[in-house]
Formats: structure tokens, C-alpha cells, sequence
């Protein structure tokens, strides 16, 4: 078996994530390290808290909270969120604890050991008024490119492009609102990311496999030429400019950039797992210690690729030693609302926690990855939401379930029927599944979720047309035999079916799997072949018939929520 570590896009600290950001990386990844599990390989699925940097100072100034304790509240929320979404991370850490501090110093000072780091005199937008200057996101104003008026500091949010401070026209500060600001002279230290070009290249030439989206925007940056970036920021929350203990002279009042530490707390948070477990981290990491077996899968939206294919593969590679690198990148698109932005401040989407308010997190599990954003954004809405859940869920999965449960409980009892033997309709079902099975695990092997996913509702449809085929209901009236032999061929399906569903839907499989009293654990190992699936049970096995696994979506349902949400 294989060895597989699993990251998620950091969530950023400042508040709770939208279902666009949750099916941007923490899903998908979770449900590809379910399968990996499933299949019976080490896998460890990683993620944490991205704490640091001006937007953590800003919310935490709206919400008139200390910052520390701010990302301290922040985090259990996230948390708990994710935990009820199921998101099965071995590990759900915060870049603010101190393996990311330790780490984080400690490649800076490798760099500037091998010549890639190098401090130099900046010009920045300092704040007359504020009494300090501005990074990034304490800075808005237009944008020179699209002239788009509330651009930050680090980018436009209209165009997209990456901005420096002093580039926006008009600029003021998001701190006091006040324009009383000018330009002045500080000191960073610049990662000089251009002479790493020609590597950085090569690195990613060599990733044959990664996702064409991956590649196309890995590509544009390689293409413009690599930057010179600065990884300092003069802010007071953050990892500080320190080697060893020791602050740098001169930077006692700087932190390292929010971008450079955030995808080492990747290797933090795996420290922070080790802690807590006992595990050993460094064999996960580190190709000296182990980590050389390793197959490393990361999961983020189309906006982080960047970083992941270009800054952060920086760091590693320029460090010199034997950290293991990402050998898959799956990237997505954006889920858009209604076509447009999610929005907090302008009541626009629908949020995580609010989510589970309103539905149980299969139900958004589900339609968020059958529909995933892969080969271009996509847009949600509630009608859309709503015919899949009833579609798929209700009247495919559902049905199958309740029909023939029920049925068996008032012709054969509780009990799976040991009567009969199967014949041609079992044998065509089970050369259907084999086929729909192995296509199924090759898209999610493939991460190819969309396509993974309309095998799987084929799986279920094939389940529901073999019950017509069969039509125990009819055939007892003359075959009790046959009838009982098809009832047990449906409800070992319920199972196989539970074990299919499991990476993407855990709660409703559990469900299933607790009608025959199962262990999950063990009843969810992936199926090697319908065949064996088919005959798990021969009969005499007791089961529960559950209540009814989803409820339809009413139209009434739809109708408040597009107003409580601003749906447009």
C-alpha cells in the first residue's frame, strides 16, 4: 500500500468559509483522502488555519478583539465547521503555533545562507496619520490597470492582477480611511525568486501528470519571468524576522510575509500531528527520513496555484535539503453565486455554518462535487441545488433504499432472505457494476470528480433498473424463490453502494451500513469486485429499516432561502 500525504489550501483565519472556498480544496481533498483510506493506503490528510498577515489585524480591529485572541476564536470556529462537514482531517493545526515559527525562520536563514535572500531598501506607502506604514491590505485605491476604486494593496479584486501598494492611484488607508499618506523608505528582505527561474522551470516541466489548469497558470508566471519577491511586512502579528532566537537587526518591528510562511505551516501542522499522535513527521517530509515513498497530493482554488507552483516550490528547492516536493497539484475553478461573488458584508451566499442550518452536510457534499468547478468556474443556485438533492439523492439513492428495505420487512421480515439462487439478471448486474465500478475508481484515482461522480449516480440508477428488471413485488406471487434471491441481491447493494458513497457522502453510508448493524471501517473497504460485494450477505443477516435517508427540497424551501441569502 501506498504512502499518501493530502493538503488543503490553508482557510484563511478571518471568518467562516463560503461554499465556494469549501469546495475550492477542503472538500475535494477530503473526499480524495476518504477514498485513498478506503482502499487501504497510509494516508494523512493535512490542513490548518492561515493566521497571519493584514487581514487577521483588520477583522480583528472590526470585531475590537486583541488579535491573538480574535484567531484564537476564529479557529475553534472553522473548526467545529469542519468537523461537521465532515472534512476528516488527521490534522487541522494554526500557522500561528510554533513549528510554523521554528520552520519558518529556519528556511529564511538556509535561503540567505545560499544566496537567495538579500535585504533591500523599499519604498512603501506610510500613513501620516496612522503613524505607520502600510502593507498591502492597509492600502486601497484604484487600480492603474482596470480602475477599479476599492483595489487593495496586493491585489485587484475586478481584474485580478498582483499589485504593489505604491502603484494604486488615489491610495488611502483601509486602517483610518485617512489620504494623508506618501511613500518612504523601509527595509525587507526580497526572496530572489528570478534566479530560481531556469529550476523552477525544469520542476515543472517535469510534472507530466498535473491538471491542465495547473499547468496553464504555472506556465503564465514562468512565461512573464519569475519576480524578486519581498517576504517581509511591517505589521505586529506574525512570525518575527528572526534567526535562531535572534531578532535581525533592524527588523524588530517586521514579520515575515503571510505568503511565505502559510505553506510551510503544510510541514508545521504535520509537526503539530506528530506531537499530538506520537507519528514522525520528518518521514513525511524529509526524503532522508523516509518521506522518498511518499506520494504528496495538494488541493487549492485557481487564485493559490501560483504560490504552490512558483513561491513555495522556492523555498523548498532553494533550501537546498532534502524536502520531499508536491508530486500532484489539483486545482479548481471558482464557484461563483448566481454568477456573481459571494459576499459576507453584502449578504451574498450561502456560508458553511449556515449551510448546516438549513440541510445535513450530505446534502451539500454532494452537489458541491458533482458539480465542482474543474474545467471552468461554476455558478450555484439554489433551483439548480435543489433539483440535484431531490434527483439524485431523494428519488435514485433514497428510493432504492427505502423501496426495498421496506419491501423486505413486510413479504420476508427482518432478515436478508436466504431462499433462491441467483440467475441472469444478477449475473448482467454484477458485469454492469464491474464496469461502472472500475470507471468510477478510475476517475477518482484521476481526481476527475464531476465525471467521478456521474459514474457513481449510474451505479445507483443501475441498482433501481435491476430492481425493475427483477420486480420482486411481482415475482412473489409466483417465484417466491426468485424473488427472495433478487431482494438479497438489492440489499447487499445497499452496502456496496454505502462503501461506493462513503468518500463523498459519509454520513448518509453510515446510515446504510448501520441498517445491518456494520462496522463502517470495515464494510467500507473499497470493493474489489461487485461479485464479492454481492454475496456478502447469504441470508439470515437482520437488519432495521431506516427512516427516510433524504427529504425533498420543497419549492416553498427554495423560494425563503433565495431571500435570505440575496440570490439574484
Amino acid at each position: 500500500m501506498a504512502r499518501i500525504l493530502i493538503t488543503s489550501a490553508l482557510p484563511y483565519i478571518n471568518g467562516i468559509k463560503h461554499l465556494g472556498n469549501l469546495v475550492g480544496s477542503m472538500l475535494p481533498a477530503d473526499v480524495y483522502a476518504r477514498f485513498k483510506r478506503q482502499q487501504g493506503h497510509e494516508t494523512l490528510f493535512i490542513c490548518a488555519t492561515d493566521e497571519h498577515g493584514t487581514p487577521a489585524e483588520l477583522a480583528a480591529r472590526a470585531a475590537g478583539q486583541d488579535v491573538a485572541a480574535y484567531c484564537r476564536e476564529q479557529y475553534e470556529i472553522q473548526k467545529d465547521a469542519g468537523d461537521r462537514f465532515g472534512l476528516s482531517f488527521d490534522h487541522f493545526g494554526r500557522s500561528s503555533n510554533p513549528p510554523n515559527h521554528r520552520l519558518t525562520q529556519h528556511f529564511a536563514h538556509v535561503l540567505e545562507e545560499n544566496g537567495l535572500i538579500e535585504e533591500r531598501l523599499d519604498h512603501q506607502v506610510y500613513s501620516v496619520d496612522d503613524e505607520r506604514f502600510l502593507p498591502d491590505r492597509y492600502v486601497e485605491g484604484t487600480c492603474p490597470h482596470c480602475g477599479y476604486e476599492k483595489a487593495r494593496g496586493d491585489q485587484c479584486d475586478s481584474c485580478g492582477r498582483l499589485l504593489d501598494p505604491v502603484d494604486l492611484i488615489d491610495p488611502y488607508s483601509a486602517i483610518s480611511g485617512s489620504k494623508n499618506v506618501e511613500v518612504r523608505e523601509t527595509k525587507h528582505l526580497y526572496l530572489l525568486q528570478a534566479q530560481m527561474q531556469d529550476r523552477i522551470a525544469d520542476w515543472v516541466a517535469s510534472k507530466k501528470d498535473w491538471p491542465q489548469l495547473t499547468k496553464s497558470i504555472a506556465g503564465k508566471w514562468l512565461k512573464e519571468g519569475l519576480r524578486d519577491r519581498s517576504i517581509t511586512r511591517d505589521l505586529k502579528w506574525g512570525i518575527p524576522v528572526a534567526y535562531e532566537g535572534e531578532a535581525r537587526p533592524g527588523f524588530e518591528n517586521k514579520v515575515f510575509y503571510v505568503w511565505f510562511d502559510a505553506p510551510i505551516e503544510y510541514i508545521g501542522a504535520t509537526e503539530e500531528w506528530a506531537q499530538k499522535t506520537g507519528g514522525d513527521w520528518e518521514s513525511w517530509w524529509r526524503t532522508d527520513k523516509g518521506a522518498g515513498d511518499v506520494s504528496y497530493v495538494q488541493f487549492m482554488g485557481k487564485d493559490n496555484v501560483a504560490f504552490h507552483t512558483v513561491s513555495f516550490p522556492a523555498t523548498i528547492l532553494g533550501s537546498e535539503e532534502p524536502w520531499k516536493t508536491v508530486d500532484a497539484l489539483k486545482s479548481l475553478n471558482w464557484l461563483t453565486w448566481y454568477g456573481g461573488k459571494f459576499s459576507t458584508s453584502q449578504n451574498r451566499g450561502i456560508f458553511m455554518d449556515q449551510a448546516l442550518e438549513l440541510l445535513p452536510a450530505d446534502y451539500w457534499r454532494w452537489h458541491l462535487m458533482a458539480n465542482a468547478p474543474e474545467s471552468d468556474d461554476a455558478s450555484f443556485t439554489l433551483e439548480h441545488f435543489a433539483s440535484v438533492v431531490n434527483k439524485d439523492l431523494a428519488d435514485v439513492l433514497g428510493n432504492f433504499v427505502n423501496r426495498i428495505t421496506r419491501f423486505c420487512k413486510a413479504r420476508f421480515g427482518e432478515e436478508v432472505p436466504a431462499e433462491g439462487a441467483y440467475g441472469e439478471a444478477e449475473a448482467a448486474l454484477e458485469k454492469e457494476l464491474d464496469a461502472k465500478i472500475k470507471s468510477y475508481t478510475d476517475n477518482l484515482e484521476l481526481m476527475e470528480f464531476r465525471k467521478a461522480f456521474v459514474d457513481l449516480r449510474a451505479i445507483w440508477v443501475a441498482g433501481n433498473e435491476y430492481l425493475q428488471i427483477a420486480a420482486p413485488w411481482t415475482a412473489i406471487k409466483e417465484d417466491r424463490e426468485k424473488a427472495a434471491a433478487s431482494v438479497r441481491c438489492a440489499l447487499n447493494l445497499i452496502v456496496l453502494f454505502a462503501a461506493l458513497s462513503r468518500p463523498v457522502i459519509p454520513f448518509t453510508a453510515d446510515k446504510m451500513f448501520a441498517i445491518f448493524g456494520l462496522d463502517p471501517e470495515e464494510a467500507s473497504r473499497w470493493p474489489s469486485s461487485a461479485g464479492e460485494a454481492l454475496s456478502r450477505f447469504k441470508g439470515g443477516e437482520s437488519f432495521t429499516p431506516p427512516d427516510v435517508l433524504f427529504a425533498k427540497i420543497e419549492e416553498d424551501q427554495v423560494a425563503a432561502w433565495r431571500d435570505q441569502f440575496g440570490a439574484e
